[in-house]
């Protein structure tokens, strides 16, 4: 494996650990100016979230650079029309496996729903800065780390079905909800297809892009309107339903 992506893995893993260190330092700094440490307990996180995701990012395309100059010599590596194709066709086939995984899951007795998602709403819902980390650079550093390097690199070595299990369990391990190893390894699976049908990190980077941000826009922005849909079509099923009674 590159220098390079050893170096990207140490600076994702330092991001990921050194919440533990920002936030509590964040928080401290704060009650020192003034503001009471129930303020601080939520502003050093989001501030936090968002410094240390957009410096990792940052630090990582830096890295890679003078790859992403490079022309692909790989004569597999799809069109531009045919990328765009895959790429919202991802969002589809994404949306699909995490769906068929919560059923499973479901029907497996694991509780529906995600705390971390839940936990991402309600900061996007008080901090709406934060929806960049969630919908944007957040998608954009794990397919770079689990996608481009993880599975990438055994890839070189395993069958595409083995590289793209083992990293997509990794992928999910890192999200910390192991009552949701499926859920997030359907996810992880999906991408990986993508990313070898195309040869190209940009195709699940968007399609993870999208399906990140259309879960926060059906969760969060237009919450009350598919509430409010949801209600009048019980409402009218209920009504039509009362005619042959």
């Amino acid at each position: 494996m590159k220098k390079e992506y050893w170096y990207i893995l140490i600076i994702y893993i330092t991001m990921q650990l050194s919440t533990f260190v920002g936030v509590p330092a964040l928080t401290f700094g704060g009650v020192l100016i003034g503001y009471s440490i129930e303020e601080m307990a939520v502003y050093a996180v989001v501030i936090w979230i968002v410094f240390s995701f957009s410096v990792a990012l940052l630090a990582t395309l830096f890295l890679l650079r003078k790859e992403m100059k490079q022309p692909s010599l790989d004569r597999d590596t799809a069109s531009v029309s045919a990328s765009i194709v895959w790429a919202i066709a991802g969002v589809f086939l994404a949306l699909f496996a995490q769906g068929l995984a919560a059923n499973i899951e479901s029907w497996l007795g694991i509780d529906m729903g995600s705390e971390n998602t839940q936990q991402i709403l309600s900061l996007i819902e008080s901090f709406p800065v934060v929806v960049i980390v969630s919908s944007v650079i957040g998608p954009i550093l794990e397919e770079i780390v689990f996608r481009k390097i993880i599975f990438g690199s055994l890839y070189k070595r395993l069958n595409f079905f083995l590289s793209a299990i083992i990293s997509s369990i990794i992928f999910a391990l890192a999200h910390a909800e192991i009552e949701h190893l499926l859920l997030y390894s359907a996810m992880g699976f999906t991408f990986a297809f993508l990313y070898i049908k195309t040869k190209r990190i940009i195709v699940p980077i968007i399609a993870h892009v999208a399906m990140n941000t259309f879960v926060v826009l059906v969760q969060s922005v237009f919450k009350e309107d598919i509430e409010r849909m949801l209600r009048e079509a019980e409402s009218i099923q209920s009504f039509i339903g009362g005619l042959f009674l």
